[in-house]
């Protein structure tokens, strides 16, 4: 009996790590996801997440097969969920330009990012110096970039390096005559500016003109409209006050014509005064003349 006892508990042992096994088997991997909540991020960096993200987009919007995010889970081994990383802007080309709510390597045709940027500081020193690039090395990004807002540690602000034969070599940036240094990136075929007030900016050298985020966009048409809105009501001013100079001319010359129209009026009425006068004396001298010719002295008191 209690031999039975022991090799039905070795079997029913047996049976459970089999049961256990199994299970442990048919239990899905699980990567990363987004939780819906907001990355800790500073403002200064959240802004330039924003406007690179959204820079690069509008850049490459007509492009199908360009995809751009950022702050995105991006797992780059399958079966390990520990391979993950969360560039804090990457731009992939030849995969299709859709939304994702993580990026698995493996499901994208085994593209990963060619260009990476990570908003850098202190807190993240190590990792963006030393883990990251490791690992976008292995993964085979072209080129990584890293960009410090608050100037914390990188002299200067912006720092790129390019893949060479498995090994990242540092970018040399050219200067321009204000101080702005420039960064080439090949990848993106945009020049990576800093400029002299440490903001970062991307430039495209075909147009000569510098990314602009939607935002930024609205926000310039915004400004354009209340600039033109502002020189219209200037030119309103302008045409009003000429208007009120040409009426106040107007009533000056129409109250110089009422005074010279008054004097007139006392000209002639001075003149049909005078007039009037003189056809009294006339009629005087005519009745003075009648009355010698009677013989009357006109003169003479009666």
């Amino acid at each position: 009996m209690f031999e039975f006892l022991i090799l039905n508990f070795e079997f029913d042992r047996r049976e459970l790590l089999t049961i256990m096994t199994l299970a442990s088997l048919e239990t899905p991997i699980l990567y990363p996801e987004p939780d819906g909540s907001p990355m800790a991020e500073s403002d200064r960096a959240r802004e330039y997440l924003i406007y690179c993200v959204e820079a690069l987009k509008f850049y490459f919007l007509n492009l199908l097969d360009v995809y751009v995010s950022g702050n995105l889970w991006l797992s780059y081994q399958q079966g390990v969920p520990d391979a993950v990383v969360s560039p804090d802007v990457f731009v992939v080309f030849g995969v299709e330009n859709r939304p994702r709510r993580s990026y698995k390597v493996w499901l994208e045709n085994g593209k990963t990012p060619d260009w990476v940027l990570e908003v850098t500081s202190k807190s993240t020193r190590d990792k963006d110096e030393q883990e990251k690039p490791i690992t976008y090395a292995q993964m085979g990004v072209s080129e990584y970039f890293q960009y410090d807002p608050t100037g914390d540690y990188l002299t200067p602000a912006l720092k790129g390096r390019r893949l060479v034969k498995g090994r990242y070599q540092l970018l040399s940036p050219n200067c321009l005559e204000d101080g702005t240094l420039v960064f080439f990136s090949i990848v993106l075929g945009l020049e990576i500016r800093l400029l002299p007030d440490g903001k970062l900016r991307f430039f495209d050298p075909s147009t000569e003109e510098y990314l602009r985020s939607p935002e930024e966009s609205e926000r310039e048409r915004i400004q354009e409209r209340l600039e033109k809105e502002q020189e219209r009501q200037e030119k309103e001013w302008e045409r009003q006050e000429k208007e009120r100079e040409r009426q106040e001319k107007e009533r000056e010359r129409q109250e110089k014509e009422r005074e010279r129209q008054e004097k007139e009026w006392e000209r002639q009425e001075k003149e049909r005064e005078r007039q009037e006068k003189e056809r009294e004396r006339e009629r005087a001298d005519r009745l003075a003349a009648r009355l010698r010719e009677l013989g009357i002295d006109p003169d003479e008191e009666i």
